[in-house]
């Protein structure tokens, strides 16, 4: 496999092929997944990783949960409020290669009216090109951010001890981009 520093040009994420995804823990003792439907995104390098940058945009109303009265939940002003916010978005303000096959990206998100810095770790999967020509490569990586810290603090207590919806959210990136022509 190659390096991930030897690869330069512009390339656009393939939403069929890739999915932006979050694990929280639900009443303390289970975990709900879910992902968004709807985004698009790109990443464009010299060589050696040089200019880096990478930009991401989310409609944040697309998320799946795989139970409609959450979702309408999430989306709803408790959470998301997608008719204010309609998008997440991210933008990378730092590129980095940690050996050949870890990407390290640093960048600012931007969920409702509040934007942070996260880390986020990438494992380069590899390139290939597929049947039709293009030259495809891929990542996965995740980090945690915690939820209050873009504004997302509606919550319900347990009678036991504990809430309804973890404050730490796993957020899940398994990414095929293709590079452009």
């Amino acid at each position: 496999m190659s390096s991930i520093n030897d690869y330069s040009g512009t390339y656009t994420i393939d939403p069929a092929h890739s999915e932006i995804g979050f694990t929280a823990r639900h009443a303390m003792v289970t975990k709900v997944r879910g992902s968004f439907t709807d985004f698009t995104g790109s990443a464009s390098t010299g060589d050696g990783l040089e200019n880096a940058s990478i930009t991401v945009e989310i409609q944040a109303g697309s998320i799946d949960t795989r139970n409609a009265d959450r979702d309408g939940h999430v989306k709803s002003a408790d959470f998301f409020d997608v008719e204010t916010y309609p998008t997440i978005t991210f933008a990378s303000t730092e590129v980095r290669a940690d050996g050949d096959d870890t990407l390290v990206v640093t960048g600012d998100l931007s969920i409702k009216d509040v934007t942070r810095s996260v880390t986020i770790e990438f494992e380069f999967d590899g390139e290939v090109t597929d049947p039709w020509g293009n030259s495809r490569i891929g990542f996965e990586g995740s980090t945690e951010i915690n939820r209050t810290d873009f504004g997302l603090t509606w919550n319900a207590p347990l009678k036991s001890d504990g809430v309804l919806v973890s404050e730490k959210i796993k957020l899940n990136f398994d990414i095929s981009a293709t590079k452009n022509a």
